[in-house]
């Protein structure tokens, strides 16, 4: 036997914890990974949850804007004004002299959608 693997098999012999270090770097590594996927994931649905608030808003006062046109001429509005924001126009419903909107985002890479919803009035 060479020195170098006499030396391995007699420090590695009646140590069963050897070995155990590339282990616990691996699965601490791992739950590492997971958390960072995690915490991205959620800021993103955070970030998502206020364009769709902003967009909701703006889209909601623009449509009021236009209000006195018609139903459909106010949620035209808002459909652009919402799509320049960068959500999808879900629902618009005059009632009265007041538009109620409600948008939505895509809220990452993992899926799903942040949804808002805005009333406004004439202005």
């Amino acid at each position: 036997m060479i020195d170098g693997q006499r030396w391995a098999a007699e420090t590695s012999a009646g140590r069963p914890e050897a070995g155990s270090a590339t282990v616990f770097v691996a699965v601490a590594g791992s739950v590492l990974l997971v958390l960072s996927v995690v915490g991205v994931q959620l800021g993103a649905a955070m970030v998502a949850r206020h364009r769709a608030e902003s967009a909701a808003d703006l889209g909601a006062l623009a449509g009021a804007s236009q209000i006195l046109a018609g139903a459909e001429v106010a949620c035209q509005r808002a459909t652009v004004i919402a799509g320049l924001g960068g959500a999808r126009l879900d629902s618009c419903v005059q009632e009265g002299l007041d538009l109620l909107v409600v948008v939505s985002v895509p809220t990452g890479f993992l899926g799903g959608r942040a949804t808002a919803r805005a009333r406004a009035g004439l202005v």
